[in-house]
């Protein structure tokens, strides 16, 4: 039991889902730190009020406290901007450059006898079995 145990915790994908918990409190705590420390200050200079906790919106005697969600909200497109311009956007050209991008989607067209979209290349469609032409040349006879 106690191998079994051993197994399973260094098994690699527990080992990284614990690394990506810890990266993750991490970087959440690295994104509220510039939301609140400069991203705040830097839009209360602008918009005059040093923190969005505070701002109400009273509607019938009722108080809407919007301020913490604005908070969130900016929190959380910093955040998003963060994971997909500095991690997004360069593992993709990383990929694409080391040649580990997934493959690009063929040019597809629809057949002409059952509508069903098919590669361009395709000579026959998968549907209906129809014999199609090539696109770039005459009707192909062999079936």
């Amino acid at each position: 039991m106690l191998k079994d145990f051993k197994q399973f915790i260094l098994r690699g994908n527990v080992v990284e889902l614990a690394i990506a918990v810890v990266m993750g409190v991490a970087f959440t705590a690295l994104v509220t730190a510039t939301v609140a420390d400069l991203l705040t200050p830097l839009i209360a200079a602008i918009f005059g009020k040093p923190d969005f906790k505070n701002l109400v919106l009273t509607v019938n005697g009722s108080q809407i406290h919007y301020g913490d969600w604005l908070n969130a909200l900016v929190a959380f497109l910093t955040l998003a901007a963060v994971v997909f311009f500095l991690v997004m956007r360069p593992m993709q050209a990383l990929q694409h450059r080391l040649g580990l991008a997934p493959p690009e989607e063929p040019a597809r067209r629809p057949c002409p006898e059952c509508t069903t979209e098919i590669p361009e290349a395709a000579r026959r469609c998968p549907q209906c079995t129809a014999v199609l032409s090539p696109v770039d040349g005459p009707p192909d006879a062999t079936p």
